[in-house]
């Protein structure tokens, strides 16, 4: 074995490796990275490319059958090519080292950034593909380095499963830290879950509680365990009376940590949805833990049109908390109920809506601007109300609502064409409302709809019947579609030409292009000067 580990093919074959681990280590490390750290995401990553990308599911066929040879050589197997063995696992080694094509080692969108938790995960990363590519070098020769470049995915995972609870208890004390700096301040905590729309939720809470109290709300989406902690750490100044905390999930179990870490006084759920059916695989297990935040929780509010919402709302009642709810249809038994007196609020300018802000209260008028979804806005009302912030003042500040960076705001292009960015926006319900208020705008203006999307992720078993639904609605729209990059083309292309023949709209075109920037370019082309360009959803650029 140490004969065939010294030999000149092997050693040519590990020096080679050597040199294509250099790529290979950047593309799934960065991947790593934009997945959070999460276990097992890499591999998955890894075969949607495959599944996806035209030209890295035949190389990679190519490269398997290349390692065959040198395989079975080393296996005593009589093969055709005895010596093309070695040449042969270059070959698979040259080949690893370029795929998944179009995966960029270093990044566009976001560059790969070279962190201490990189640097801690890469060093997993060198030892575990050393501990497999030695000994199978022993046993396979040149074969060995080879097959271990071509299963660095699975290792990367492994790697990230050997560091998460090195990394989490390495991180406590910054945890730790924010507890006590909360516990010194004296806030009460306003924690907001959701599949959907948690972030505009926590901005339009703040808006609302600070017109009462003193209020600090986490940053953009730092809403996992060190989000938490560093927005309270570096946020947070002594009279702070309100932390709006927005808590999202990656896994099973992580609501609950954050409502152990962070206690809310206050809690609310937004929507429950099919935003983590990648990772939860079932509606009720993504309710379970949505739910989670509940359960410590002495007031919650809730949206009980969902009816498992308003089965959860009478049975936080039977635990003896203190219940909000929160309605959007005409009539409920709601404490709080918002709907709109005018249906041209579709336009997306300020229209007029009608709000009760506690059970029996007469309705009072407010304008709310922006495309924002009227369930977060009620929501926001009765976390609002459940902190004391008195009604006058919730209805007063209505009117100027916050909005939300890339959802569903609408800018004029230097073209003349209205441009709405909803590029934040990635669930299927608020793609569609999307679609429907640019859709109204394209017909007030007499003009072209052209809608840019690469579709919704992590839709998990529903993903493609989702993009394939929205293609349709797009299609019956008589909306151009550009359809950006490969994970959802298929899906999304076929909706689109269902809908194009069953509203028989004939001028409308289908592109399909590999960047959203090439897919800019076709859609102020196809726009003119007076037509609405709507961008939904926008993935990173480690999605084929």
């Amino acid at each position: 074995m140490i004969e065939t580990l010294l030999a000149w093919p092997t050693l040519v074959a590990l020096g080679v490796a050597m040199l294509a681990a250099v790529p290979v280590a950047a593309r799934w490390l960065r991947v790593a990275q934009r997945e959070h750290y999460v276990p097992w995401s890499v591999s998955r990553m890894a075969w949607l490319w495959v599944m996806r990308d035209a030209a890295t599911a035949p190389a990679l066929v190519v490269a398997v059958l290349a390692l065959a040879v040198p395989i079975a050589l080393a296996a005593s197997i009589p093969v055709v090519g005895t010596d093309l063995g070695w040449p042969l696992a270059l070959l698979a080694i040259v080949l690893v080292s370029l795929m998944p094509f179009g995966l960029s080692p270093r990044g566009r969108s976001k560059p790969f950034a070279i962190t201490s938790r990189v640097k801690r995960l890469m060093l997993v990363w060198i030892v575990l593909h050393l501990a497999a590519g030695i000994p199978l070098a022993m046993i396979l020769g040149a074969a060995g380095p080879a097959l271990v470049l071509l299963l660095s995915a699975p290792l990367t995972d492994l790697a990230l499963a050997i560091m998460a609870p090195i990394e989490k208890a390495a991180s406590q004390r910054f945890v730790v830290q924010a507890q006590q700096r909360l516990r010194q301040s004296g806030a009460r905590v306003v924690a907001i879950t959701g599949s959907y729309g948690k972030t505009s939720t926590k901005n339009y809470a703040a808006h609302l509680l600070s017109g009462a109290f003193t209020t600090v709300a986490s940053p953009a989406s730092f809403n996992n365990r060190l989000g938490l902690s560093r927005a309270v750490n570096s946020t947070l100044v002594p009279g702070t009376e309100v932390f709006v905390a927005e808590m999202g999930m990656a896994a099973p179990g992580q609501i609950a940590e954050l409502c152990r870490q962070f206690p809310p006084a206050i809690a609310a759920i937004t929507v429950v949805g099919e935003g983590h059916l990648q990772r939860m695989r079932t509606h009720d297990a993504v309710f379970r833990e949505k739910a989670s935040i509940t359960d410590s929780a002495p007031v919650v509010v809730l949206p009980i049109d969902d009816p498992r919402l308003a089965e959860l709302a009478e049975q936080c009642r039977a635990k003896g908390k203190t219940v909000i709810t929160t309605s959007c249809q005409p009539g409920s038994a709601a404490d709080i109920e918002l709907t709109p007196s005018d249906s041209a609020h579709q336009s997306g300018d300020a229209a007029p809506w009608s709000i009760r802000l506690g059970a029996g209260a007469e309705p009072v008028p407010v304008s709310i601007s922006g495309t924002g979804h009227a369930v977060n806005v009620a929501v926001a009302a009765g976390l609002a109300l459940a902190a004391g912030v008195p009604v006058a003042t919730i209805a007063a500040r209505l009117g100027a609502l916050p909005g939300s960076q890339h959802r569903a705001e609408v800018q004029q292009a230097p073209s003349g064409a209205l441009v709405i960015d909803d590029t934040y926006n990635a669930n299927p319900l608020g793609a569609a409302r999307a679609l429907e208020g640019a859709a109204a705008l394209a017909a007030e203006r007499g003009a072209p709809l052209v809608v840019v999307t690469p579709g919704m992720v992590e839709l998990g078993p529903v993903q493609v019947e989702r993009n394939h639904a929205f293609g349709e609605q797009i299609g019956r729209a008589g909306a151009h579609l550009i359809a950006v990059a490969r994970t959802n083309r298929a899906a999304l292309t076929a909706g689109w030409r269902a809908g194009v023949s069953a509203a028989s709209t004939g001028e409308a075109t289908l592109v399909e292009t590999r960047t959203r920037d090439e897919a800019v370019a076709h859609a102020v082309r196809i726009a003119g000067d007076r037509g609405v360009i709507l961008y939904e959803n926008d993935l990173p650029d480690h999605y084929p």
